[in-house]
């Protein structure tokens, strides 16, 4: 997540990490230290407006100095190659910078400088105006943002699941619901499409849709709604029914939760799938070593992308 609007800051600082996020720059590059290396590339200091930004070329030890001298941020030294591998190869990448404009230097010079993109200068000097929408839109649309290209993310044609009677689905507000929403949204659509919703569990509800007619037609009569995962959904074509747990601060699918879960669908005429859904890799990393084999994990930040737990077949039921 990126940083969150810090009111120790001056406000060109905010605006810049604003900016950052808009543009799509992975979370690593929403920090204080990408914010002030944007506008030392655009000679902004903190009185300045946006619409005079210039495009200096700069080097990294300059660009620390205007840190220095216009925002009171110091860096020490040994950080220059922080400030170049962590943020301005990233802006390379993302379209927003050019290294070596006037082709004077190799690029393995250690006086290499940098400057603004002319296309996201003039982007940017907009900011804030009428006009930045609309620039934002076509900026966008002819260079794709990092966030995608770091993604990797695939082409995938996604079919909407089936409810009863089409009914909606409504979720108390929250973190874990939110993911639940997004399981719902993309997972199911993207990896078992035309899948019929059975079960989806909420936080302050217990459950926020159960189609038990559905469940009992497979064998599986449910009496403890908190044993359940948070969401179930069938999926006809493979006789399958896949069991996922949303995880944002406990919960995921280890070897003793897979175990409950196979006991509570013991009777179940269809195959067991067992996923384990994330909002971000970060959390991902805190349960990274609980993830019981023969199971599936799905990260929503990265939704078309699957990590697959071993086992002899991908997305599937095991007998045991």
């Amino acid at each position: 997540m990126a940083e969150k609007k810090n009111e120790k800051w001056p406000q060109k600082i905010n605006e810049a990490l604003k900016i950052l996020k808009i543009l799509g720059l992975p979370r690593q590059q929403q920090n204080e230290r990408s914010a002030l290396t944007l506008l030392s590339l655009l000679g902004l200091r903190p009185a300045d407006r946006w619409n005079k930004a210039k495009s200096p070329m700069m080097g990294i030890t300059p660009m620390m100095e205007f840190f220095r001298r216009n925002y009171s941020k110091r860096y020490a030294p040994n950080t220059r190659e922080t400030v170049r591998r962590q943020t301005v190869h990233q802006f390379i990448q993302a379209g927003l910078v050019v290294a070596n404009p006037d082709k004077r230097r190799p690029t393995n010079s250690p006086n290499v400088v940098y400057q603004i993109e002319p296309s996201a200068l003039k982007l940017l000097r907009q900011w804030g105006t009428t006009g930045w929408a609309k620039n934002l839109r076509k900026h966008l649309s002819a260079v794709p943002t990092l966030q995608r290209l770091y993604a990797r993310e695939r082409i995938l044609k996604r079919i909407p699941v089936k409810r009863v009677k089409n009914r909606h689905i409504r979720l108390s507000q929250g973190r874990h619901n939110e993911l639940v929403r997004n399981i719902i949204d993309n997972f199911c659509p993207l990896f078992r499409p035309k899948a019929h919703v059975i079960y989806v569990g909420d936080t302050q509800k217990k459950w926020a849709y159960f189609d038990s007619r559905a469940l009992e037609a497979l064998g599986v009569v449910v009496k403890e709604h908190g044993k359940m995962p948070d969401v179930v959904v069938y999926c006809a074509d493979k006789k399958w029914l896949v069991l996922i747990e949303a995880v944002t601060s406990h919960g995921p699918v280890e070897p003793k939760r897979r175990q409950e879960l196979k006991d509570l669908f013991a009777g179940c005429r269809a195959g067991l799938v067992f996923v384990t859904a994330f909002n971000d890799r970060k959390t991902t990393k805190k349960y990274i070593q609980d993830i019981s084999w023969e199971t599936e994990v799905w990260i929503a930040e990265s939704p078309t992308h699957l990590i697959h737990f071993n086992g002899k077949r991908f997305l599937g039921p095991y007998d045991d």
